[in-house]
């Protein structure tokens, strides 16, 4: 244990341990103090052992008020998933129209005109904005709110997927407060999450990047929920390292990744390799997410397979259009 020796106008204490020498400066802050290590005498004012408001530093900042609900969740399934949001009382969810799947009878829905965070939206005029934003994405004027108006308890309102994949929660204090996403993504999030838009600058990217000009953006601290098609995978980008995607395939990327598309190889890759004339080139840092089954691949899919695009109702059958003859198929 270190001995202090104390020093007042040429009169010197110690040796003291370090709560006698603590509570002795307590006393009497204007003096010199010295111990073994030390090269000379210092003022007390300097020592930072024998002065705790020194040795704590600054007071910490008061923690971020935050500006969305706090919820729990749960997602059920596998390839058609849903969310459950538990809600305390007097905490909401926001969702886009006809997500809902089930919810407890306490909780309420309010239908809301435009942007559901509340921030700045003070008169109509702002919330004719925020509804014209939502309808540059191609999304409803309206959205949902579910508010848990109840006894004290739990409430759980469920969300469900539309169309096979998976359910992808994201905290956006996590990610800077901002996530980019492709505009039929997003399902639900937590009340006080700003739901907005987010223009592609390069006019090319706008043109061909597979979700058009016009993205999404969330921004908050809260939980949001995003939907995607097949198989969900998250890749992190370090800085400079960069990701050639299918256009169709991104779904979210954090706000320091940019966004660019280059032309897939040659013109005969291009007409006749199957992946489009264009594909996405991303560069870190930063997080995105990738779907292995974007909604327009699945669609296309299906219409190839409608029979007035000539597909054959009876493909899974040797019998053809006589087998939906035999077993009464006859639409």
């Amino acid at each position: 244990m270190a001995q202090w020796y104390l020093s007042y106008d040429g009169e010197q204490m110690g040796p003291l341990d370090l709560a006698q020498a603590t509570a002795q400066v307590q006393r009497n802050p204007n003096g010199f103090a010295w111990r073994e290590g030390f090269a000379e005498w210092l003022p007390i004012s300097q020592v930072v052992e024998l002065n705790p408001k020194v040795q704590a530093g600054p007071a910490p900042p008061p923690p971020k008020q935050r500006t969305s609900d706090e919820i729990d969740f749960k997602i059920f399934g596998t390839e058609m998933q849903f969310v459950e949001v538990e809600l305390d009382p007097g905490e909401s969810a926001v969702a886009e129209a006809g997500a809902m799947m089930y919810k407890d009878a306490t909780v309420e829905m309010e239908t809301v005109f435009g942007d559901t965070s509340g921030r700045g939206v003070g008169g109509f005029m702002d919330k004719l904005l925020g509804a014209g934003k939502r309808l540059l994405t191609g999304e409803s004027l309206f959205m949902t709110v579910f508010t848990h108006k109840g006894a004290p308890g739990k409430a759980h309102v469920a969300f469900g997927a539309p169309y096979p994949g998976n359910i992808i929660p994201v905290t956006l204090a996590n990610v800077a407060g901002c996530l980019i996403c492709q505009k039929d993504s997003f399902l639900c999030a937590a009340k006080g999450v700003s739901i907005g838009i987010h223009f592609q600058r390069k006019i090319l990217t706008g043109l061909f990047g597979g979700e058009g000009f016009i993205m999404q953006k969330l921004e908050g601290d809260g939980l949001v929920f995003l939907h995607a098609g097949g198989t969900v995978v998250e890749r992190k980008l370090g800085p400079g390292e960069s990701l050639h995607v299918d256009t169709g395939c991104l779904v979210a990327l954090e706000k320091g990744v940019t966004f660019e598309i280059e032309q897939a190889g040659n013109i005969k890759t291009a007409l006749f390799g199957g992946e489009g004339l264009f594909f996405a080139t991303l560069h870190g840092p930063g997080r995105v997410w990738l779907q292995s089954l974007p909604f327009s691949r699945l669609a296309g899919r299906m219409l190839q397979a409608a029979p007035q695009r000539g597909g054959s109702k009876g493909e899974s059958s040797i019998l053809g259009s006589l087998g939906g003859l035999l077993d009464g198929d006859n639409d």
